[in-house]
């Protein structure tokens, strides 16, 4: 039997779905050291974003992201093949991150079509939230690099260094950067994540070169906290 491989521009969330699972694992059982601590409660007002001329906007997040000219948009489709049954379908498209755990994506957008054919990468931003209560003791971003690594090597990736903090405006997240070589191309990960509202919000982009990382990452901003 021959298993095809998946399509490349879902491979970031078939790691992330696998992230969540081994996350699961990790943080129920460090629940029950020591010093175990409590994680705050997910805000269930977390406002979803909305894309306006190219803009995504997400007043809870105060966070904002460019989407390139010409991308197309599937946030809806995700969260929507979330709820569904799994199908035994080796190109269906995997669920968003731990969607048993009340995970929803707030922004999806690729390059070109997921039907669309062609050699190159299919550059994408997913933008996700998770409830961190689903992990007892994780209180800290970085946490989360610690099975995402493990995963993203199981799935072909190799990290680029160790996670490292990253400013974003006015913002400090914990950045990890991977690759994977695919046939003659070379797909390039960067996932951003931070703690907020009781959640844990992932920004993963892929592209097929640094630069085209760098470009994606220089589209998000952050806007000060109101005083």
């Amino acid at each position: 039997m021959i298993l095809r491989r998946p399509p490349c521009f879902l491979s970031f969330v078939i790691c992330l779905t696998l992230q969540a699972t081994a996350l699961r694992a990790q943080t129920s059982a460090s629940s029950s050291a020591k010093h175990a601590t409590k994680t705050a409660r997910a805000d269930s007002s977390l406002d979803p974003g909305a894309v306006t001329n190219g803009l995504y906007h997400n007043k809870s997040l105060s966070l904002s992201c460019k989407i390139p000219d010409g991308w197309v948009l599937r946030t809806d489709e995700l969260n929507a093949r979330q709820e569904e049954k799994p199908r035994d379908d080796k190109d269906s498209p995997a669920p968003p991150p731990a969607s048993s755990t009340g995970a929803r994506v707030l922004l999806a957008a690729f390059s070109r079509p997921p039907e669309a054919k062609a050699e190159d990468v299919n550059s994408s931003i997913l933008i996700a939230a998770e409830s961190a209560s689903a992990y007892p003791g994780l209180t800290e971003p970085a946490q989360y690099f610690f099975p995402l690594t493990e995963v993203a090597k199981a799935q072909g990736f190799t990290p680029d260094e160790d996670p490292y903090e990253i400013a974003v405006g006015a913002k400090t997240l914990v950045r990890g950067d991977f690759h994977k070589d695919v046939g003659t191309r070379v797909m390039r990960q960067s996932t951003l994540v931070m703690l907020a509202h009781g959640y844990a919000i992932s920004i993963t982009v892929i592209a097929g070169s640094d630069d085209d990382v760098e470009d994606l990452i220089d589209g998000l901003s952050f806007a000060a906290p109101a005083r």
